[in-house]
């Protein structure tokens, strides 16, 4: 079984290691603008609203106008533009530059990415350091629903606060511990949460780590830590990461799952 948990890990972390490296990589991201209603210019224009790394002056506006986007190219036909709200966002892509709209509490900023990134740095991107993996960390939780569901006011790293409904918690214990974790989701597939222990802002990100673990069932829900991992925010100040709520904050060390990351030199 060990042996199955370090292969199973072993996959995950070349993964990983795959999706950070690619060229949509959150690493290869310049840039995040906020969008005010009306004409939003993008390009490489001192005064763009949407200032690129690469391009034309004035590639085309962005028009946030009677609650719909749209994308009026200096070339081309315009097009609407769908947000990140409800899925995948509509991608537009300027030679190596794209860029795409997200939705937070009822505002739009513009994430622009550099797919050349990789190309860029001085040395090619190699992975993150995890600790060793450890079986000890993957653990089997009970499954409870809570006496009362509680909407949980989870702050990002951008000060704003989201409001999560929450009805479950899976609860496990560490030594004398027994302690739960909220999950910010739910969904037929999987659960997720967002933690902090005692080696957070030493030796794994500061701001916490995200979990993904399988659906539960029978009660029962599996938590790997080993597969803990660093939220985007620690890659680039250009995502809106979600911080763990108070009850997250677990009052011991986890020493499993992926260390802070440190950018190559």
């Amino acid at each position: 079984m060990a042996e199955d948990g370090i292969a199973g890990w072993q996959a995950w972390r070349q993964a990983r290691v795959a999706s950070l490296a690619a060229p949509d990589s959150w690493l290869g991201l310049t840039g995040l603008y906020w969008l005010e209603p009306g004409d939003n210019a993008v390009g490489t224009a001192a005064d763009a609203a949407v200032p690129l790394p690469a391009g034309p002056v004035r590639l085309g506006v962005l028009r946030w106008a009677d609650g719909e986007l749209n994308w009026r190219p200096a070339a081309g036909e315009p097009q609407p533009l769908r947000t990140d709200a409800g899925g995948a966002p509509t991608v537009v892509t300027a030679g190596a530059t794209t860029f795409f709209v997200i939705e937070r509490d009822g505002r739009l900023a513009v994430r622009v990415r550099d797919l050349d990134w990789a190309a860029k740095q001085p040395q090619a991107f190699s992975g993150i350091e995890t600790f060793p993996y450890d079986p000890a960390w993957c653990i089997e939780a009970e499954w409870r629903p809570l006496a009362q569901p509680q909407t949980m006011e989870v702050p990002n790293v951008s000060g704003e606060l989201k409001p999560v409904r929450v009805e479950w918690q899976a609860v496990f214990r560490v030594g004398d511990s027994e302690v739960a974790l909220l999950p910010m989701s739910v969904s037929d597939s999987r659960a997720f949460f967002v933690f902090r222990d005692a080696t957070s802002g030493r030796q794994t990100y500061g701001a916490g780590r995200f979990l993904n673990a399988a659906a539960p069932a029978g009660g029962r829900i599996v938590l790997d830590f080993n597969r803990a991992y660093n939220p985007p925010c620690a890659f680039t100040a250009f995502a809106t990461c979600p911080l763990p709520p108070p009850e997250n904050r677990l009052p011991f060390a986890v020493p499993a799952g992926e260390l802070r990351y440190r950018p190559q030199q």
